[in-house]
Formats: C-alpha cells, structure tokens, sequence
C-alpha cells in the first residue's frame, strides 16, 4: 500500500523522456527525471517520498521534506492565499495550512510549528497549527530519567512547552535553560517527572550526566579556540557576560572553572582564564 506523505521504497517499471515511472499498488507514478538517481534504470528499487503535485496527482521525489505525515514540525510561512498560509516544508508544492487549521493569523516569513496529516475528505496533505490535538491522550509510558527527544514547541512564562518523543506535551523550565531556543529545535533530553495532570516535566541532556564535566569541556573548547589561549572571563566577571559567550550560567562556570584549576588544566585570573602551556 502506497504510504502518501511519505518514504517508499518502488521499483522502477519503465523510463520516459521526462522520467522514470515507479509501480505501485495504486497504480504508477511519475519520478521527474531532475530527480532520476545517478545510476538508477529499470527494476531497481529506489526510495522516494510520494505527495500530490499542484494538479494533485500522485508524484514521487528524491528531495528530503522538512515533515512527514502524522508529525510535527516547525515550518515557515512562504504566502498566503484564499485558501490559507502556504508553508515551505522543502518540496516544489508548498504545503497548505488552512485558515480553519489557523488558531490565529499567520503571516509570511513567520515560522510557525504544525502537524501534517491526511485529510480523509479530499485525501490531500495539510497542516494544523492546533497542534495540540494531535498528542496522544494515552498516559506516557516511561520512568524518571529515561531518554527522550524534545522538540520546541512554544514559549511560556515558565520556559518551553515542547513535544516529547513526537506524542505527548511536556514543558521545559527556564531555570534550567542556559541558551535561546528555537521553535521546532529537536533536542536531547531525559523525563523529570509525569505529572498528575498526565503532562510531563523534561530536563536537557542525560540524566545523571556531569553537568560540571560538560561546562569544563565547554571551557577547554573555548580556550583552545583563542588564539592566546586565554579567555575573557574569570571568577568576577559578570553573569551576563558569561551567558553571552559560553551560554552556561556563571555557578556552573565556577564550578568547572574550580574543576579545571584542581587538574592543572588552567590559571585563573578576576576577569580571565589561561590554558595552561601544554594543554
């Protein structure tokens, strides 16, 4: 069965001037011949990603999408017609997000996360700006420190609501957060807690893993980077400055600093720091 909206493994069943057509269950589809695989003739199995072009019929691409159906994603506003917003998700037909889908106005330019899915009616891709709706009511399966992947999903005046492991929505605190995120970022990270609420709390990074080890290593890659080995911070410079360059704040800067110096890795002077020779 043909998997619209994404990969697809089809053989090649006969070349044409402007192509190769690809057989599958529901009939044949053209892959443009820009798109043709170095090498690839008739009876190879080749991957491509399958969607509706602008005459909305059935046609395949090597080209990478930005989403697949039944995920989320951050996509940017490319125009905007009778119709909706059209978003730029990598493809020569931009995908449709419509005003219906739209939980406020949405302008070009503006970067804007949604979840793509099959319209059932008119068997077209769409995207959802409600993405809400999308996360699986099911309660999370999973322990305090276990591994996840969370993507940005938004900004609160508590941190980052973001969506974890693609199903379920999960909120990461600002307190815990050294640098800007970006809407649609994917990033590592490790389950805090499920709330009783079913929503779940989410920290950067594995859990148990050395936050003072990797601020140490952060500071060794800086030093190693300057030209005189010596950076610009130390024990009395200010916060700010120390967020600016290294994006970590300045107890966890302290404390790798404190770590570096009982190696013998660095010297440590009020505004600077100095790789030791050697290192």
């Amino acid at each position: 069965m043909l998997q619209l909206g994404d990969f697809n493994d089809l053989e090649i069943a006969r070349e044409v001037s402007i192509g190769l057509y690809l057989t599958s269950d529901d009939g044949d589809l053209l892959l443009p011949e820009k798109y043709r695989p170095v090498g690839a003739h008739v009876g190879d199995v080749i991957r491509v990603f399958v969607y509706r072009d602008s005459e909305d019929r059935l046609i395949a691409t090597t080209l990478e999408p930005l989403a697949v159906v039944d995920s989320f994603a951050a996509l940017t506003v490319r125009d905007l017609g009778s119709a909706g917003a059209f978003l730029d998700w990598g493809l020569e037909k931009d995908l449709l997000l419509p005003y219906r889908n739209q939980p406020r106005e949405v302008r070009p330019g503006e970067r804007v996360l949604v979840y793509v899915y099959l319209d059932e009616a008119s068997d077209r891709l769409v995207a959802s700006g409600k993405w809400r709706q999308f996360l699986s009511p099911a309660p999370f399966v999973g322990e305090p420190g276990d591994a996840v992947q969370i993507m940005v999903a938004e900004e609160t005046p508590l941190g980052y609501n973001v969506v974890v492991n693609g199903t379920h929505l999960g909120l990461l605190y600002s307190n815990e957060i050294f640098r800007p995120l970006r809407l649609g970022e994917l990033l590592p990270g490790h389950l805090r807690q499920v709330r009783p609420d079913g929503k779940l709390d989410v920290r950067l990074g594995q859990a148990g893993y050395d936050e003072v080890e990797t601020a140490a290593n952060l500071v060794l890659a800086a030093l190693r980077e300057r030209p005189n080995g010596t950076l610009p911070l130390g024990d009395k410079s200010l916060a700010d400055d120390v967020y600016r360059r290294l994006g970590i704040s300045k107890k966890t800067f302290k404390k790798a600093l404190g770590a570096l110096y009982k190696r013998g890795l660095v010297a440590l002077g009020p505004v600077e720091t100095r790789l030791v020779e050697g290192e």
